[in-house]
């Protein structure tokens, strides 16, 4: 009996397990469909693609118009700050509570102009202290030139009469010695007048460090301190010590320091005459001038800082300011103009960017040309083109699809 049983379970159909890999089957097959009807679908649209040509728009190479374009050519723009090279935050040289702060932000300040005042009543102590002591140290003196100037002509009177055997040996002994006594008492009192001389002049120096004065002239951007509040340029009376009274900034130190990407700086040189506009004023141009490429390149950014100075200054400009420089080129400008260097503003997507030249595609018909170009500056308003094409070039960018020299294309409506 067991063994008949054994048997019709052998002849079983396992349904499940049928029915699982039918599912499996059935999955692959619908991928497999989606993935053909895919690559038909893209392939049609392809051929249609090419068939009626490339999606494209179309622009008009304009002449670069502007201050820039109708004097010198621009190689390159890059933003910055302005700063300044001569600033300072001023502080005291000790440690003391602050009586009184004689500046205000904005105001400007001559070198050597008194800007705050500290407690002086220790100091003041320690000078009157180290007057005294010159006192006493000067009366001690005078004592001691006393005492010399009474034993000199006894000493001297016994040197003759020991000479004529007139005194002992002994008595011209003791003599002698009361003498070198008084001359020893006379030098340790002068040099204790120095050094109660130099004290004084320690306890002075102390005196006037109570008094912060400006380093040099300049405007005060900062005003840091209060009266009542501690100051220490070490900060280190507590959480509540300032470290400085303000800060000085020289205004005639202003220049722009700003970052050139790495793959340009070949464009840069010191001496180059650039120009610059400030954000808060973008429709004023102020010449300026490469003063330095700082010879070191940051590696996270990938650029070079670049100072450039300004040739004229004015009171508008200020530190901190966002500031951006083109470096003009060096050709004056009629030669420039003859030379078509003035350079056509196209934008920005309608140029394949490299180094130092890119490409263009100049519409024919229904097809286009690959042109390369000379690259300039780039701004907000589009890319300058130095060469390689005309003002009224009709230039062709794509809407979808990738562009290559002789593609046909289709414009769209714009």
């Amino acid at each position: 009996m067991n063994d008949k049983s054994a048997l019709l379970d052998q002849l079983r159909l396992n349904r499940g397990a049928d029915e699982a890999e039918n599912s499996r089957s059935a999955l692959w097959w619908i991928l497999g469909g989606i993935m053909a009807l895919a690559a038909l679908g893209f392939g049609a649209w392809f051929i249609l693609l090419k068939a009626n040509g490339i999606p494209v728009r179309t622009v008009i190479a304009q002449e670069a118009a502007g201050s820039r374009a109708s004097s010198r050519a621009s190689l390159l723009d890059a933003s910055g700050y302005v700063v300044a090279r001569r600033q300072a935050t001023v502080s005291s040289k000790i440690t003391g509570k602050v009586l009184e702060v004689l500046i205000e932000e904005g105001q400007r300040v001559a070198a050597n102009q008194v800007l705050a005042r500290l407690d002086d009543s220790n100091s003041r102590a320690r000078l009157q202290q180290a007057d005294a002591q010159i006192a006493q140290a000067e009366a001690n003196l005078q004592a001691a030139q006393t005492a010399l100037n009474d034993a000199g002509p006894i000493y001297k009177r016994e040197q003759q009469e020991r000479a004529q055997a007139l005194i002992s040996a002994q008595t011209f002994d003791g003599e002698k010695a009361t003498y070198n006594a008084a001359a020893a008492a006379f030098a340790v009192a002068q040099r204790a007048v120095a050094v109660a001389r130099a004290n004084l002049a320690v306890a002075q120096r102390d005196q006037d460090d109570t008094v912060v004065r400006a380093p040099f002239a300049g405007v005060v951007t900062v005003k840091a301190a209060q009266p009542g509040e501690m100051v220490s340029p070490i900060s280190a009376g507590g959480g509540f010590t300032r470290t400085g009274i303000g800060t000085v900034v020289d205004m005639d130190s202003l220049e722009v320091e700003v970052d050139v990407s790495e793959n340009f700086i070949t464009r840069v040189r010191a001496g180059q005459p650039a120009s610059i506009r400030l954000n808060a004023y973008p429709d004023w141009e102020i010449p300026g001038e490469v003063i330095a490429i700082i010879p070191t390149a940051d590696r996270s950014k990938a650029t070079v800082k670049v100072r450039v100075a300004f040739k004229r200054g004015d009171e508008r400009i200020l530190p901190e300011m966002g500031a951006r420089v083109s470096f003009l080129d060096d050709a004056r400008p009629d030669n420039a103009h003859a030379s078509g260097r003035s350079g056509v503003i196209v934008p920005a997507d309608a140029v394949q960017a490299g180094r130092d030249t890119g490409i263009v595609f100049v519409l024919r018909d229904d097809r286009v040309e690959a042109r390369t170009v000379k690259l300039g500056a780039q701004s907000a308003q589009g890319q300058i083109l130095l060469s390689g094409i005309d003002a009224g070039t009709r230039l062709a960018i794509a809407v979808s699809g990738k562009l290559s020299d002789g593609a046909k294309v289709r414009v769209e409506k714009q």
